[in-house]
């Protein structure tokens, strides 16, 4: 019977990861959907903002009660699991509470109730996040663009998260009596356990094989349930908790406000400009070609790393609130641009997913999902970019849509292509002669 235990746990543990490696596989597939982009510069520097945004959470403590609850549940979420280690070489092998072995009695009985404590700290992070995002009305969690899915789906992932530590604190409570009883070796310490559920389950005075049952029970309900939240992920915007990596790593390291220049059109300015240059000249022998499409209109005008940005929006909303467009009661919400562009590439995905190869859906990026009267509400003051908590840019969605308005369809608003003609005409944006430029000096 022991071995049907162990057999049937290793086709749960293949089968749980090997769909996680499928989902993952699927994310990098519809990335790569995007145009490549080089940020392999500037390595130690990178290295060391992947570290302090996504590991160390320094972001966070701009709001410092979200910081400290989010903490709460990120380091003990995280470190908790470790614990999956033991649980995988236990149920692989039959044995109990393996990393005693490795760890020794003392560091053991340390981890086990380090693990208690954060173990509690996510019960009362979850909890209070619960209340703050369902009762307390907090703006940014309650705008439109949440309705429907993405407030449920962040409400089941505070649910799962809870049932998990309950189910962990309920392992370790029946294991405790076990082991007081003899029936268990004695391994690990468990204080939070010891005051609050022990007692509980003592006043009962349950036999032994009830709470062998129940120790099992819960032991079956916390792996089990962590590998439906693993699975579980390639749904719910907490995929940043593995995105946030990479997208801090490859994150725009330049000061906020600078733009990229196309390559092509500046080279098309410089030979207007010099005198001594040949347009008919060939191309220098690798030299960028031009693009064959100015801005972006869909997913696939995109770079890869605005792509991987989409997939590792938080929904935090932090980009949204201090937005002085979405402050003023425009539509504009940087937010939702990261969650429409997310939305329109897992349609892709889908559509590739049933036909092989991506087949003409007849929708596009700009218009089906996002509106012109988004892109030109935006100021492009990168208050979105700096509020991130992991370096997510929206705005270079926002600006490659823009330029492809401009550049491909002339459809900047009346007021942008006036000062455009004034700047062609009267090298300034107001429409003066040029002559009279100085006037205002003169005094």
């Amino acid at each position: 019977m022991q071995y049907l235990d162990n057999v049937f746990f290793l086709i749960l543990l293949i089968a749980g990861f090997g769909l996680f490696g499928k989902s993952l596989l699927k994310i990098y597939r519809n990335i790569r959907l995007g145009r490549e982009i080089n940020r392999s510069d500037r390595k130690a520097e990178r290295w060391e903002t992947m570290a302090r945004v996504a590991m160390g959470q320094s972001r966070m403590t701009a709001r410092p009660v979200a910081g400290v609850l989010h903490l709460f549940v990120y380091v003990g979420f995280v470190i908790i699991n470790i614990e999956l280690v033991e649980i995988i070489v236990d149920g692989i092998f039959g044995t109990h509470r393996f990393l005693s072995t490795i760890f020794g009695h003392t560091f053991y009985n340390f981890f086990t109730a380090t693990l208690e404590v954060l173990a509690l700290l996510v019960i009362v992070g979850v909890v209070l996040f619960f209340i703050r995002r369902n009762f307390y009305g907090v703006k940014r969690l309650t705008m439109k663009e949440l309705f429907g899915w993405p407030k449920n789906d962040a409400n089941w992932i505070l649910i799962i998260e809870f049932a998990l530590m309950v189910a962990f604190f309920t392992m370790n409570s029946s294991d405790f009596i076990l082991q007081q009883r003899g029936v268990l070796e004695a391994h690990g310490s468990f204080p939070i356990s010891e005051m609050t559920l022990v007692p509980f389950l003592e006043i009962f005075s349950f036999d032994n094989g009830f709470l062998v049952f129940v120790e099992r029970g819960a032991w079956w309900f916390h792996f089990i349930g962590i590998l439906f939240f693993m699975n579980y992920l390639y749904y719910s915007k907490h995929l940043h908790i593995i995105l946030a990596f990479p997208s801090t790593w490859y994150a725009n390291l330049d000061l906020y406000g600078k733009f990229n220049n196309l390559e092509s059109v500046t080279k098309e300015i410089k030979l207007m400009m010099d005198p001594n240059a040949d347009p008919y000249a060939a191309p220098a022998e690798g030299a960028e070609e031009a693009p064959s499409k100015f801005g972006a209109e869909d997913i696939f005008d995109l770079n890869q790393v605005q792509l991987l940005n989409a997939y590792s929006c938080t929904e935090c909303g932090r980009c949204t609130s201090v937005c002085p467009a979405n402050i003023t009661g425009k539509k504009l919400s940087p937010r939702a641009i990261l969650m429409k562009t997310r939305d329109r590439l897992e349609e892709v995905g889908r559509n590739i997913d049933k036909n092989g190869k991506f087949e003409d859906d007849g929708k596009k990026l700009l218009n089906d999902y996002i509106t012109k009267e988004e892109l030109w509400a935006c100021t492009t003051c990168n208050a979105c970019t700096q509020a991130c908590p992991i370096l997510l840019d929206p705005l270079s969605i926002i600006f490659e849509m823009r330029r492809f308005l401009v550049m491909e369809q002339s459809a900047a608003p009346q007021e942008l292509n006036l000062m455009m003609t004034n700047v062609e005409n009267n090298a300034a944006p107001w429409q003066y002669n040029q002559a009279d430029r100085l006037n205002w000096a003169k005094d």
